[in-house]
């Protein structure tokens, strides 16, 4: 899907995150990063004061957005712990199959990532998303029962991300992803905007006191709006639509995620959330993770160019179709 990518990268991903973990254990803070709401005069700012979030960062990480279970309530691993992990994950990658991942940019040396001893990105004692409302729960079902008899029926009932539409992790809120991590942030006067490396999607977001718009027009990203409390730019967006997802359960028209961007140094941005749905989740659910400013430009996204695969799946299922329908007839 994109250039520097070949069919592998799905498969190297998984490699990949084993070697990051190697890496990740360089300067490892023992303690969550602070809010850093307060003024600070460390950090990059504005002409007008503000903390200067402009950059290019990746948001790769090396730790899960949901909290293995067999881990129960606990929030953060031990540096011994953080390194029996990676030599862990480094012994299962050598005997796996092997790729050559420095072509597609994917080893633990090529990605920089922040570290953290944190064992999930979504915070608290539960370090998962909470359970499905009833309501929501019967909607899931049911869609999932329509996309398995439909699932082929045409390029309309295949997922959004395989249609090049959106990806569930470009936001808000913004999930790390396997690879194309990478984003950038673009600051001026009354504005902050985010593009995404991945689709290439930009995210215009104002800062200038506006209220929200009147619009009926549900958006695949909402509609977001920004102030400042002290040095963090706090984002608050609703009017999603009801076929945005997130971690891979659909939402509903009550959506509210509020994102916290704080500057922490010249290369760190510490990146806060809360979804609120009480449609979809009994309760919030909130996550955090620290972005790395990168020396590196965002590269193209190509998406469609040269996609066979929804080609060639869905003549297959047709093909699949009149091989039984014909069978069928020479039954009769």
């Amino acid at each position: 899907m994109k250039r520097r990518f070949a069919a592998v990268a799905v498969a190297a991903v998984g490699t990949w995150l084993f070697a990051a973990m190697a890496v990740a254990q360089q300067g490892v803070a023992q303690k969550p990063a602070p809010k850093a709401t307060s003024v600070k005069s460390n950090i990059p700012r504005t002409a007008d004061g503000k903390p200067d979030l402009s950059g290019v960062f990746s948001n790769a990480q090396t730790i899960p957005v949901q909290r293995p279970a067999n881990l129960g309530d606990k929030e953060f691993y031990t540096q011994e712990e953080v390194a029996a992990n990676a030599a862990r994950r480094r012994n299962a990658a050598e005997v796996g199959v092997h790729y050559d991942n420095t072509q597609f940019g994917l080893t633990g040396a090529q990605a920089k990532t922040s570290p953290t001893l944190r064992t999930s990105v979504i915070i608290g004692p539960e370090g998962r998303t909470p359970a499905l409302t009833p309501e929501a729960a019967k909607i899931q079902a049911n869609r999932r029962a329509v996309t398995q008899e439909h699932q082929w029926d045409g390029p309309e009932t295949r997922p959004l991300a395989e249609r090049c539409i959106t990806w569930g992790f470009e936001g808000p809120p913004m999930m790390p992803v396997g690879y194309n991590s990478t984003l950038q942030i673009v600051q001026g006067t009354g504005y902050v905007a985010i593009v995404q490396e991945m689709i290439h999607d930009t995210r215009v977001i104002p800062t200038d006191g506006r209220p929200f718009s009147d619009s009926k027009i549900p958006m695949w990203m909402g509609e977001s709006r920004g102030h400042w409390d002290g040095d963090t730019l706090v984002v608050e967006t609703t009017n999603f639509t009801t076929r945005t997802a997130i971690q891979q359960v659909p939402t509903s028209d009550a959506l509210k995620v509020t994102e916290r961007f704080s500057r922490l140094d010249a290369d760190t941005v510490l990146y806060q959330f809360t979804v609120d749905d009480p449609k979809t989740w009994v309760k919030p659910w909130s996550g955090e993770y620290t972005m790395t400013k990168i020396d590196s430009p965002l590269y193209e996204y190509a998406c469609h160019e040269g996609n066979y695969g929804m080609e060639n799946n869905l003549s297959g299922a047709r093909a699949m179709e009149a091989k039984a329908a014909a069978a069928a007839a020479k039954k009769q």
